[in-house]
């Protein structure tokens, strides 16, 4: 007797939030009609009558074409005289039921079908295995975790050949999304333990499960391990990011440094977070030019917003790279977009440094204008240190008093009115002696 398309008994495809395994007709490795000949040969199974396989084939053919209402009617009409039909028989309908429920993606429906199958006596050992396996990865597709480890566990009781990749994968899905993690990682380590075994590379998404799983258990050595893995494996741009980020996240600075400049010379870092990350870890290995430039270029290139807080990240940078007049025209910028002073007393302060006094003494009254500063007192000090270098010794003595007023400031601003009242002293005595 012809059999029925192998396509029509189990072979299904589905896809959830986790990447499932294909649905096969039967377990990898086996073959459908070389298992049911040997099933045949060990066990005995009724037949499946002509007449009932036209009925099938009829239900089938409104299927293919595309009438799901009336292959489910022409089943329907099938069922009605199943009195009559033997085990396999039934279990053939309800197989076709289950695809086409699969099909209008009623997943409810097609799991209730497929449990009809395995609940018949009479059927092949190789159908009751493959359909055990699929109802495994249809309860999973409809989100059902606990009864998708039932199926398998009943699954495991029939099955005599060694597990597969497939079964570990999915088992660890479950407990995946059960959030039983430590049972997870166990069966997805036997998929990639297989897989290595066998010198093939482990599929990403058992990669993406095994990191996701190892970071709920806060276990984030392990979460290194795999990523360095998957940045060897994939070279994809978010796997080297993740792990900069993780190599941080376990004190190893300097891999963290090595994996994100690497990740920026092949152009893996595109977004404001991944350049603002890269900017502060070189900043914070002392790589300050190298911090101020990344910043400086993504706001060129309109990837990072020209905020005052971007622009004055750049100016520090630069002051600690020791270019302090590169300095300048980014604190005049986030000077310019800031309601506060807090800008111009910082370019006050570089102005000093560099001895340019006058764009000092403007910057340091502009601060103080503004007002809103974290430290006034270091306002004043820099316009007193101004005015004194421009010899405005009484505008600087008026400076050094206010600044005196702070008590961060009180002491340096009580030598510096005493030195610069003796500088007064003898600028007027000296002046005095040449008229």
């Amino acid at each position: 007797m012809k059999l029925l398309k192998t396509a029509f008994f189990c072979s299904l495809a589905l896809s959830a939030s986790i990447t499932l395994p294909s649905l096969v007709c039967m377990l990898p490795g086996i073959n459908v009609a070389t298992a049911y000949a040997d099933e045949i040969k060990t066990k005995r199974v009724p037949a499946l009558r002509e007449k009932v396989y036209s009925q099938l084939a009829r239900a089938q053919k409104l299927a293919d074409d595309g009438d799901a209402q009336a292959g489910l009617a022409a089943l329907d009409d099938i069922n009605e005289r199943s009195s009559s039909m033997n085990s396999y028989e039934k279990a053939m309908m309800y197989n076709f039921y289950g695809f086409i429920y699969y099909n209008e993606n009623d997943l409810t429906k097609a799991i209730a079908s497929f449990e009809k199958v395995i609940a018949e006596d009479e059927i092949p050992e190789s159908l009751r295995l493959s359909t055990s396996f699929s109802l495994a990865q249809l309860a999973m597709a409809n989100s059902d975790y606990n009864k998708t480890l039932n199926f398998l566990a009943q699954w495991d009781t029939i099955n005599t050949k060694p597990k597969t990749d497939a079964y570990y994968v999915l088992k660890s899905q479950a407990y995946y999304q059960l959030k039983d993690y430590q049972n997870g990682i166990n069966n997805i380590e036997h998929a990639i333990a297989l897989s290595d075994s066998e010198g093939k590379e482990p599929k990403e998404n058992w990669l993406v499960l095994q990191r996701a799983m190892y970071y709920s258990l806060g276990n984030t050595d392990k979460v290194v391990t795999v990523l360095e893995r998957m940045v060897k494996l994939y070279n994809k741009p978010q796997y080297w990011v993740q792990l900069g980020g993780m190599y941080g996240e376990t004190g190893k600075e300097k891999e963290q440094l090595a994996i994100l400049e690497a990740a920026y010379q092949q152009g893996f870092l595109t977004s404001k977070s991944d350049l603002r990350q890269l900017s502060q870890v070189y900043l914070y290995n002392g790589l300050a030019y190298k911090a101020a430039n990344v910043m400086s270029t993504a706001i060129d290139n309109e990837i990072v917003q020209a905020t005052a807080k971007n622009y004055a990240f750049i100016a520090e940078a630069m002051i600690q790279a020791k270019e302090e007049e590169k300095s300048i025209p980014y604190f005049s910028k986030a000077a310019q977009q800031s309601d506060h002073g807090k800008y111009e007393q910082r370019l006050a302060e570089v102005y000093v440094n560099l001895e340019k006094y006058e764009d000092a003494a403007d910057a340091a009254r502009k601060a103080l204008e503004k007002g809103s500063l974290d430290f006034e007192s270091n306002a004043y000090v820099a316009l007193g240190m101004a005015q004194y270098s421009l010899q405005n010794f009484d505008a600087s003595i008026l400076a050094f008093e206010q600044a005196e007023k702070h008590k961060k400031s009180q002491r340096l601003a009580e030598q510096w009115i005493k030195y610069v009242k003796r500088e007064k002293l003898h600028a007027e005595t000296l002046r005095t002696a040449l008229l």
